[in-house]
């Protein structure tokens, strides 16, 4: 039987290649959600594929087919956190601005999960040059771009100099909140904090 070549022919169904694995992200998702959690329970050094499995509900090879090990695992999470960045604030005014940005991130610094991970992830830079890497990568980034646009726009407002140092500006807007909320674990800001904090670093903005 001949068939004419302008006639459409059947059309072949493409098989995927043997042996392909298809990683379905919402078992993804909920190995990165296993891993802040057994983080936050149990810390770097005694956390474990396995451990992370178990409270993913998947298997370990779930686990390795995204990630050879845990060190992997978590340095592509903390990674991760360096474009996940805030919107930045747009009240009008720098210590509107700052009052705002200042709202989101203490309810972040302060949430359970991150409380435990970020102190017990510091402990482990200090031995692990690769997660020291990702862990500045994450707290500097995390924070550069909303930073930036929070003092580009109070330059444009003339509010602060034009042409002032960004990371000079940069430290001044995150270090103290960092300092109070992570390293030193304040259990409850004073009433009134974050509003003088904003009040306070607008000044110094301003005389940079």
């Amino acid at each position: 039987m001949t068939t004419n070549a302008d006639e459409p022919q059947p059309r072949q169904r493409r098989r995927a290649p043997a042996g392909a694995a298809v990683l379905r992200e919402d078992v993804t998702e909920a190995i990165r959600a296993a891993v802040f959690e057994e983080l936050a329970a149990v810390g770097y050094a005694r956390m474990s594929i396995e451990g992370i499995a178990r409270r993913a509900g998947v298997g370990k090879t779930a686990v390795y087919r995204r990630w050879r090990s845990k060190l992997h695992l978590v340095l592509d999470i903390v990674s991760a956190l360096a474009v996940q960045g805030l919107p930045v604030p747009d009240t009008g005014s720098l210590e509107g601005d700052l009052r705002l940005l200042y709202e989101v991130t203490s309810r972040a610094l302060r949430h359970p999960v991150a409380s435990q991970i970020l102190p017990d992830l510091q402990a482990e830079a200090a031995r692990n040059p690769e997660i020291a890497q990702a862990l500045q990568k994450a707290l500097r980034e995390g924070q550069d771009g909303v930073a930036s646009g929070i003092v580009t726009a109070a330059e444009r407002r003339g509010e602060v100099r034009s042409g002032i140092d960004h990371d000079l500006a940069l430290d001044l807007i995150s270090g103290p909140l960092y300092w109070r909320s992570v390293v030193i674990r304040s259990p409850k800001l004073p009433k009134g904090y974050l509003a003088a904090l904003a009040r306070a670093t607008a000044e110094a903005l301003k005389a940079v």
